[in-house]
């Protein structure tokens, strides 16, 4: 039985750079909108070093760059199709 080779390609979220403000707290009120991910789940991966590069404390909440987020979304987005 042969498998059949998938491509994936990366997804270009750029769009996003439009769109957030300059540095994005976990405690957005739209973060799970905009990333698809629970300010929880990226909390977790920052514990096991596996977050966004760069991380700034404001205050109590933790908050990235917007640079930096997009592209640590990049890094673990990916296209099914074409």
């Amino acid at each position: 039985m042969r498998h059949k080779t998938v491509k994936f390609s990366t997804a270009d979220l750029s769009s996003l750079l439009a769109e957030l403000p300059p540095f994005v707290c976990r405690n957005h009120t739209r973060f799970r909108e905009l990333t698809g991910y629970s300010p929880r789940s990226i909390a977790n991966c920052d514990a096991l070093g596996q977050g966004p590069a760069e991380r700034i404390m404001i205050g109590r909440v933790v908050a990235y760059p917007r640079a930096e987020l997009v592209a640590w979304l990049e890094k673990r987005s990916r296209v099914l199709s074409e």
